[in-house]
């Protein structure tokens, strides 16, 4: 069997590269479907609060809008994949983190710039959390760079489901998240020495458990190709969506209700088709 490989430049902190890539990606006359995307790609712990060329904060914007606005754009050839395989086969997989757990979307401040003690009690950060990682007294902060990580990895939870509400029972297209584990990456290339440290403390401690890139990767794998996945989701359980989320192979309830609810999932889409001023519908 022959192997395809194409190489593509995205840069997903940028709309305008995001619709360039896609353009190519369309019309590459040997690529008539794709049958699964893996959302992978992502950044972590600008030191100092940066922004996207249309004025996004950095991790929401590369971590969740970019990919958002890539799959919407791909969709009609996920579509063409829909129509050749069976139902819940073609799949959008997105890569997120533990940040599910104790993370949302800051509605009131989806860019950091407001302190954290005016923010409401629900979207402020954890400071328990943000202690660990290295950031103590948090209230008079408004950037902090584990929290941006983790409201754009609770986006990608949120985007899965309402992307499988939009196009699995129609379709057949299904999206889910994983949690591929702490992975020896070049992800935390930017993040700051207070948060390496807090980093490799926690891993010391036990807290965290270091996989293998090739370990990683079995998650998304699993949540890519198991054949069980395709009947969808089970019913809610106490406001949360189960089966949008894998953990270490396994469908996982411990995300919080603000990164794993429909009606979260839905005020997203809305937010995320207004920054990128368009509307998608299949």
């Amino acid at each position: 069997m022959v192997c395809l490989v194409k190489l593509l430049t995205l840069n997903l902190s940028s709309q305008r590269a995001v619709y360039g890539a896609a353009a190519e990606v369309l019309s590459w006359k040997d690529v008539e479907a794709i049958n699964i995307i893996i959302n992978n790609a992502g950044v972590m712990g600008f030191p100092n609060r940066q922004l996207t060329p249309e004025g996004i904060e950095m991790h929401f914007g590369t971590n969740h809008i970019g990919h958002f606005l890539f799959t919407a754009l791909l969709m009609p050839k996920l579509l063409v994949a829909a129509q050749r395989n069976p139902h819940g086969a073609t799949r959008v997989i997105n890569v997120t983190s533990l940040s599910p757990l104790i993370a949302g979307i800051r509605w009131n401040d989806i860019d950091f710039e407001k302190q954290s003690k005016d923010l409401p009690e629900e979207e402020r950060p954890n400071e328990q959390v943000m202690g660990m990682w290295g950031f103590p007294d948090i209230a008079e902060r408004s950037y902090i760079p584990i929290e941006g990580y983790n409201q754009s990895k609770a986006a990608n939870l949120l985007f899965g489901i309402a992307l499988s509400d939009r196009v699995f029972a129609k379709h057949g297209i299904l999206g889910v998240a994983v949690h591929p584990g702490i992975i020896p990456t070049e992800l935390t290339r930017e993040i700051g020495t207070d948060m390496k440290e807090a980093v490799e403390k926690s891993v010391q401690a036990g807290m965290f458990k270091m996989k293998t890139v090739a370990a990683g990767s079995s998650t998304s794998l699993t949540a890519a190709l198991d054949p069980k996945l395709a009947e969808g989701w089970g019913e809610e359980r106490s406001g949360k969506v189960y089966g949008a989320y894998m953990i270490d192979c396994q469908v996982s309830e411990m995300a919080n209700v603000r990164a794993c609810s429909r009606s979260e999932a839905e005020k997203l889409w809305e937010l995320s088709e207004k920054l990128v001023g368009e509307k998608f519908a299949w």
